[in-house]
């Protein structure tokens, strides 16, 4: 399909092309679901079509491990590379926002946090890490989120070593009257423009993949895994960057919805055709790579079963 060959075209003339951060997409979108080590000249050979070259790949792969995402096992003169623990917890973590949508009814409750004992080091470390579970910034020293996610939240200041000094408060909106000022508040916290301009772009781009596939009498297995790849990549990258906000706080009409309808799609038309690429192309210290977990199949509401 020439809708692919768009993508990755568009893809390598970025500059600079974040190579490691594709491959964190690959390893846990794909690699992490099959439970296996895979061998780096595999890596390479898969990723290559996405204008990258070996150097490029060898470097980000070798940074990943430096920043505890990978590990690295050596049988003879070859490389496997997988997830540390560190690295599957952190992309569990995203993987729940980018899977399942979890925009429910909202009960008018706020998550807020306060670093109040954290140095100026902790409490930098501890908004970056929270505005990837869509906490924002509500005041001076205080994070909050509509619903926030309780899980991730306890995960993260558990992994940074903060949770005695955070305070975390459950707060209860009452006045029916302040709702404006909340939509007005989550509008400047959480940059809903430019978010909303980075999902219709998203919808654009995909839009006519989508219609391609539908098209589509057979589908090519190593095209299903370059759509797939890019598809979470891109993504990826909005939904760590979304709000997550109840529907009560957002503009009308907004985009994450249809964006994630789009996604899913796809990934249902994709799913097979890559799973099978993959385990032809991708090397392990036992072999070809296994079938993905039962839970694979759950994503995207158990998408395709």
């Amino acid at each position: 399909m020439k809708q692919v060959g768009n993508l990755l075209a568009e893809f390598s003339a970025r500059k600079p092309i974040r190579t490691g951060s594709l491959v964190v997409t690959v390893f846990g979108d794909a690699v992490s679901q099959h439970g296996s080590a895979v061998w780096l000249g595999s890596l390479i050979k898969i990723l290559e079509p996405f204008g990258l070259n070996h150097r490029q790949i060898r470097t980000a792969v070798f940074r990943l491990v430096q920043e505890d995402w990978l590990v690295a096992r050596q049988m003879g003169r070859r490389s496997y590379y997988s997830f540390t623990e560190a690295g599957h917890r952190h992309y569990e973590k995203a993987a729940r926002r980018i899977y399942y949508l979890s925009r429910q009814p909202w009960d008018r409750k706020w998550t807020l946090v306060l670093p109040t004992l954290c140095s100026n080091k902790e409490r930098d470390l501890l908004r970056r890490e929270l505005s990837w579970l869509g906490y924002g910034a509500l005041s001076s020293g205080m994070l909050g989120h509509p619903s926030g996610d309780r899980q991730s939240l306890d995960e993260t200041l558990l992994e940074l070593k903060l949770t005695d000094k955070v305070v975390v408060l459950i707060a209860n909106t009452g006045d029916v009257a302040s709702r404006e000022v909340l939509r007005k508040l989550s509008h400047d916290c959480w940059d809903l423009d430019g978010i909303e301009k980075r999902y219709n772009h998203f919808i654009q781009r995909f839009s006519s993949v989508d219609r391609a596939l539908r098209r589509a009498r057979k589908r090519n297995a190593e095209q299903c895994f370059q759509v797939r790849t890019l598809l979470i990549h891109e993504y990826r990258r909005i939904q760590l960057q979304d709000s997550d906000l109840p529907g009560e706080l957002l503009p009308p009409n907004w985009p994450g919805i249809p964006a994630y309808n789009l996604t899913k799609n796809i990934y249902r038309a994709v799913r097979n055709g890559s799973v099978d690429y993959l385990m032809k192309n991708m090397e392990t210290i036992e072999g070809s790579l296994g079938e993905p977990a039962k839970e694979f199949y759950s994503r995207f509401d158990g998408v395709g079963i």
